[in-house]
């Protein structure tokens, strides 16, 4: 399309118009005490979540030994997104959000409870990983743009960019607790509790998700706007705001998120570590997570050109990594692959929540979360592949070119100015 076909700012510029003042707090969101509720389950939640994810990917690679089969377990669980991603996001558009979620947080508990199970009575085999991880994929499809779009409901309008900001670093501190508690756990146990406490962990949020009020819950008028994914795929693709971030994570996603494949092979072969040193990685990576969100929240807006720094930033931390000589310095490395790469992340998501009109927000997210996790199976094949054939750094320069791709892409786009900035384009 011509890129400077749209000249006119977003519908939901004008509801974004925040002071000076309220856009240094990081963490105004928490103003608000549904988001508070909301904010202290998905801690416990996201925390257990990534301590299973952890376990999981240390169990399939002790039990095959290949990290092609690692790829394949882990794209397991990204094949029902791939394929019907986008129409969880029409669901997300006409129900209540918060049964919803509800719903989905119960079966994404009973699945951990499953694998809790099968682990301690020693049926844990591949097989039952890949349908525990398949069936956690199905719950995604309308769990992940669901849980984008209620926050939301949770938040003055003017708090939105605080609260996907917060979002993130709620996410990226579970990447920090969940891994280092796994690490531990099989170190001087094994991967067993890891399922129990991701079981354990769905209480809090859906005892936060039963406790919540949404402070601004859909209309039935927004709800019967709400059609199909064609007509999401028409509104984003006529608005650059949109249309970028999707695009850029698209080839971000595909070719540099594959952490889960790459940091186990990693820490075992490169660094002939053990559970303890891809414990250590992964809360390195995440350190620098919950950095990057952090630092969006402190954004006024995320500008077209906050996107090609970050996406940039993203693809140079990862040849660093690729390229460092030992642990130590893989570590201060992953530190910083983790906060550009989050910040991109983040600020993505947040352009998207922030220009979406709220009768497409659920299908726009997800179709980022189609683009972010529904190219994992493709990702992670790919990956393991590289990884079979020339090893883990060649794999991490190949996801360092994408992002760096990604950025010239964003540099060549002409987008119609943000709200908080002068009158011309940026």
């Amino acid at each position: 399309m011509d890129r400077d076909a749209v000249t006119v700012v977003p519908e939901a510029a004008t509801a974004h118009q925040i002071p000076r003042r309220e856009r240094a707090n990081a963490f105004r969101a928490l103003r608000s005490r549904p988001f508070r509720w909301y904010f202290a389950g998905q801690i416990a939640s996201a925390s257990g979540t990534f301590v299973q994810a952890t376990a999981v990917g240390w169990l399939v690679l002790q039990l095959t030994g290949s990290p092609a089969s690692l790829g394949v377990v882990l794209a397991a669980g990204g094949v029902p997104p791939l394929l019907f991603g986008p129409w969880g996001g029409v669901v997300a558009d006409r129900v209540d959000l918060r049964r919803l979620l509800i719903g989905t947080q119960v079966v994404s508990g009973l699945l951990a409870a499953v694998l809790w199970a099968a682990a301690v009575t020693g049926r844990a085999g591949i097989p039952l990983v890949i349908g525990v991880t398949v069936a956690g994929g199905v719950v995604q499809i309308v769990d992940s743009p669901a849980r984008q779009a209620f926050v939301a409901q949770l938040v003055p309008s003017t708090d939105l960019a605080s609260a996907a900001s917060v979002n993130g670093v709620v996410m990226n501190s579970a990447r920090v607790v969940g891994p280092a508690l796994a690490g531990l756990l099989i170190a001087f146990i094994g991967t067993t509790p890891c399922f129990a406490v991701n079981a354990i962990s769905y209480l809090a949020v859906v005892g936060a998700l039963v406790a919540i009020r949404p402070t601004a819950p859909a209309t039935a008028a927004v709800r019967a706007r709400s059609d199909g994914v064609l007509s999401a795929l028409r509104y984003a693709r006529t608005r650059q705001q949109l249309w970028l971030p999707l695009t850029m994570m698209a080839l971000v996603g595909l070719f540099a998120f594959n952490f889960p494949v790459l940091l186990p092979v990693l820490a075992e072969s490169t660094f002939h570590g053990t559970g303890g040193t891809y414990g250590l990685l992964s809360t390195m990576l995440s350190i620098g997570s919950v950095g990057g969100s952090l630092a969006v929240g402190l954004v006024r807006h995320p500008r077209r050109t906050y996107l090609v720094t970050t996406a940039a930033a993203f693809g140079i931390s990862l040849a660093a990594t690729a390229v460092v000589p030992n642990l130590a310095t893989a570590c201060a490395a992953l530190i910083a692959t983790g906060f550009a790469g989050f910040s991109f992340v983040t600020m993505a998501s947040t352009a998207l929540q922030l220009h979406a009109d709220p009768s497409y927000r659920g299908r726009i997210m997800a179709l980022w979360v189609f683009v972010f996790l529904g190219t994992t199976p493709i990702g992670s094949l790919i990956t393991g592949w590289i990884i079979d054939a020339s090893g883990p750094r060649a794999a991490l320069l190949v996801g360092a070119l994408s992002c760096l791709v990604a950025a010239a892409i964003a540099g060549r786009v002409r987008t119609p100015p943000h709200p908080d900035g002068p009158d011309g384009p940026e």
